[in-house]
């Protein structure tokens, strides 16, 4: 019997394309990310989209199997681990203290841009009914933690943007996305049953409750539980501080295991455990060991996660007569997003946040609210959920578990490119008038050139 030594697998193509990327990213990925402003969620994407099935038709994870169930489980480890790091990142009791800006950016402000999302999806695919396009639009809703944790953790966000912002932006971005869960579930409990007050007691008790209310609970008490833990096992020399390490990434596995077992918010529940196990002292993680790997495992994890997106995306489906989606209406669609979202909220609600100073932030913030894993994560999850469509859809939840992710795919990949240049050009306007700057008092004002006053407080505008 002869032994094929040289085998050409699909987990072998994978581990080549995803190590690969990631290899030659590091090799130069102080150029493109301090010189460039061009971060690995951009590239990744882009080197995924060669490399998939529309491109070279070498990595293609929705041939694996049932691809939105890989594809949930995948999302749903990168978001987890993110948002617990995050949430040990923050500045100790951040939730606490900034409870009150933190609700004002996040309940309103994902309300008000779901209904709106909601209206322009109906308007442009009238075959959805109105209860589908909240559904489609609950996944649009969350701000993508792992995207604007590249944006507000890379070497631009230092320069021009007030710390105040940059916690605000990753505790919203963070937050709600475990908070997507009601926005999304009312929508599904409105569709599965006839009658409507029975979904909307289900919501309450099972969407609002079961999952929110005790996933953060959860999560926050095996935080604290486990950082409590830790530091006793610390105090007596019972593991060393790379056993401490190694918590960061084992702790929301567990947690997330746990969370999702039960059927409640694990997402909410991973962020709630990182907020909480340093809820009293945050000495350890402000130490540069700790940062270093933060910062390693969550650009490796990135890396992958990225070039997963871009081999996924579904080109075809953006272009379906069965589905009713074109490029034109899902470019409309896109805009209203990118400028409907989140801009208008928070220039109404910006004066009851304490940490955004003016109307210049509240643009900014508006703006940077990408969605790129929890969207995705979000939509799977809802198919998930739904039943499995024919190839002619048979009815609107079948209708809407083919065209959930059509569109959400297609405005993820437009904010991964619009975010992800926006930095880049942001990057160039403030060195264009730093030299303008430079030229006229030979000196280079950096901090509160976007931001007049962003970082000593000044009085909102």
């Amino acid at each position: 019997m002869a032994i094929e030594l040289v085998e050409l697998s699909i987990p072998g193509l994978a581990y080549i394309i995803l190590g690969g990327f990631t290899v030659a990213f590091y090799t130069v990925s102080s150029l493109v990310r301090d010189k460039l402003y061009v971060n690995e969620v951009f590239l990744g994407t882009a080197f995924g989209i060669v490399m998939g099935p529309y491109g070279a038709d070498l990595f293609d994870p929705r041939s694996w199997g049932i691809s939105h169930k890989i594809t949930l489980e995948v999302m749903r480890v990168v978001l987890g681990i993110g948002l617990f790091m995050i949430g040990v990142d923050l500045p100790k009791r951040y939730m606490h203290e900034h409870m009150k800006g933190l609700l004002v950016v996040i309940v309103p402000t994902m309300a008000i841009g779901w209904a709106i999302i909601a209206g322009f999806l109906k308007l442009l695919f009238p075959q959805l009914n109105f209860i589908s396009c909240l559904a489609i639009s609950a996944c649009l809703t969350p701000t993508d933690p792992i995207i604007c944790a590249a944006i507000v953790g890379g070497s631009f966000a230092p320069k021009s943007v007030s710390t105040s912002v940059r916690h605000l932006l990753s505790a919203e971005s963070a937050a709600n996305d475990g908070l997507a869960f009601p926005f999304l579930t009312i929508a599904l409990y409105l569709t599965a049953e006839s009658a409507k007050t029975v979904a909307v007691k289900k919501w309450f008790l099972i969407g609002c409750l079961y999952q929110v209310v005790l996933g953060t609970v959860i999560g926050a008490v095996l935080g604290a539980a486990f950082s409590h833990l830790m530091r006793l096992s610390l105090k007596k020399r019972l593991i060393n501080e790379e056993a401490y390490l190694a918590q960061q990434l084992a702790l929301p596995l567990l947690i997330i295991g746990i969370v999702s077992t039960i059927g409640s918010d694990d997402l909410l529940a991973a962020f709630a455990a990182g907020s909480a196990f340093c809820w009293d002292s945050q000495s350890f993680s402000e130490r540069i060991e700790y940062k270093a790997f933060a910062s390693i495992m969550d650009s490796v994890l990135n890396c992958a996660c990225f070039v997963y997106i871009g081999a996924w995306l579904p080109f075809e489906a953006w272009h379906s007569a069965i589905l009713g989606t074109n490029i034109y209406r899902l470019l409309v669609l896109f805009i209203a997003v990118i400028f409907l979202r989140r801009i208008p909220a928070l220039l109404m609600l910006y004066k009851w946040v304490p940490e955004i100073k003016n109307w210049r932030e509240a643009l900014f913030c508006g703006h940077f609210g990408p969605m790129g894993v929890s969207a995705v994560f979000v939509s799977s999850l809802a198919i998930s959920k739904l039943p499995v469509p024919a190839n002619t859809p048979q009815n609107q939840a079948e209708l809407l578990a083919a065209i959930i992710q059509p569109i959400v795919s297609f405005v993820v990949l437009g904010s991964i490119i619009v975010h992800g240049l926006s930095v880049m050009l942001l990057s160039l306007m403030l060195g264009i008038r730093a030299r303008r700057a430079e030229s006229r008092t030979d000196s280079i004002p950096l901090n509160g050139v976007i931001f007049q006053g962003a970082s000593n407080g000044s009085p909102r505008s």
